[in-house]
């Protein structure tokens, strides 16, 4: 039996991007920055956390030596030891932008060769043809913000406007997303929805990546607070992936959080989704139970990014950390002969940097199964990882990257 398991903890990066000045993102650093705030005291929070940054059972996976690879940081093991079935690296980006369908699609073996779309950083960020069409097609008497803004900032400045209204609030940010924020009661869900698919239809020609639905709900701006009900409209890949080469071959893909929204549903036999990040733990949890011979369980922890990274939440970030790493045994019982478990992240989002925005940075690449291990060095591209599960699961080679499946002792195995 060969199953396969891609754990993505969403805005994970560990620095060093060879093109980070592109970005403005030089010497950004998601998990260096964390860890030097947490030892130093500026992690703390009454009834969170506090003290330096406790994530035991990833280290035993490698996190240690993925961080000194991707920068030289060097990480306080607490004299925590490595698992020998541990594997361990790092990986650099070669695909163009720095958010969630770039990073996704090369992990599953596609990286993103094109510019997306972006709208300017000026108000009206949106050409005014397309506003026209927004307001006409969606059926909408106007939209709020049409500019570039964090999302909880913006909710609570057009919010009640919106809800008096009815006219939703349109924003955007430095990726390639048309964002839309809209009251669950006073104005629909099911409507935001529809809205939103008219609008991916719409920005479909300025190659805009994602139209993510923003569901608030609340009575006033004080009391505003965006919903689990996110949903992202993204545009196809443009190729297959590796999650389109294993369903066309009858494998299950069963994608926990937002995977399937990320894929355009696309190469995904199941979505199971959930509120919060040890919900979403537990669906995986259960994906794993479920998986056959063949198999891939890819799973998205999204409130590393929504919750704490995009909010400069430095405690609330290590906090998650350190809440997933609890979990992390339980997923580690459930490996058999056969399994290849992977943790990674999609890009950076350091919450110590500057502004709101995703930051570009290399990811770790770590995990274990049985008769796995070893150390697979810097990659160049995110691509290695789709091919290796390629590999694992009895895949042909793909188009893109290259698999690390022989480093970590695959052909050695024993089944």
């Amino acid at each position: 039996m060969a199953r396969a398991f891609l754990f993505v903890l969403d805005s994970f990066g560990i620095g060093g991007a060879a093109d980070a000045e592109r970005y403005g993102d030089t010497g950004s650093n998601t998990f260096g920055h964390i860890a030097e705030a947490c030892a130093e005291g500026r992690a703390d929070r009454e009834g969170l956390r506090r003290g330096p940054l406790f994530i035991p059972n990833m280290l035993s996976l490698g996190l240690g030596h993925a961080a000194k690879t991707a920068t030289g940081f060097c990480f306080d093991t607490g004299g925590k030891v490595q698992l020998a079935s541990a594997l361990h690296g790092a990986a650099q980006e070669i695909s163009s932008g720095k958010d969630t369908p770039s990073g996704h699609w090369e992990i599953a073996a596609l990286p993103v060769r094109f510019d997306w779309g972006y709208f300017p950083d000026m108000v009206p960020a949106f050409p005014a043809d397309l506003t026209e069409a927004i307001i006409r097609e969606g059926e909408v008497p106007g939209i709020l913000g049409n500019c570039h803004a964090p999302g909880t900032e913006i909710i609570e400045r057009y919010g009640e406007e919106h809800v008096r209204t009815g006219k939703p609030i349109c924003y955007t940010s430095v990726d390639s997303v048309l964002q839309i924020a809209a009251h669950e009661v006073h104005f629909g869900l099911e409507r935001l929805y529809e809205f939103c698919k008219v609008v991916r239809r719409l920005v479909d020609p300025l190659n805009i990546g994602r139209v993510i639905a923003r569901p608030f709900i609340g009575e006033a701006a004080a009391s505003f607070e965006r919903t689990h009900n996110r949903r992202d409209y993204s545009v196809p890949p443009p190729e297959p992936t590796l999650l389109d080469r294993l369903t066309a071959r009858g494998s299950r893909v069963i994608a926990v959080g937002k995977i399937g929204d990320i894929f355009a549903h696309r190469g995904i036999s199941e979505v199971r989704k959930a509120a919060g990040n040890m919900a979403m733990f537990d669906k995986a949890l259960g994906a794993m139970d479920d998986a056959g011979d063949g198999d891939l369980v890819f799973a998205n922890f999204v409130d590393f990014d929504t919750e704490f990274g995009h909010r400069r939440d430095v405690a609330g970030y290590a906090a998650a950390l350190e809440a997933f790493d609890r979990r992390l045994p339980e997923a580690l019982a459930r490996l058999k002969a056969g399994d290849l478990l992977i943790l990674t992240a999609d890009h950076g989002n350091d919450p110590t940097w500057h502004g709101t925005d995703h930051t570009r940075e290399r990811i770790p690449v770590i995990g274990t199964g049985p008769g796995f291990g070893g150390d697979i060095g810097l990659r160049t591209t995110f691509a290695d990882i789709g091919e290796t599960v390629a590999e694992h699961l009895g895949l042909g080679r793909g188009r893109h990257g290259t698999s690390f499946y022989a480093e970590i002792g695959g052909h050695a195995r024993v089944a």
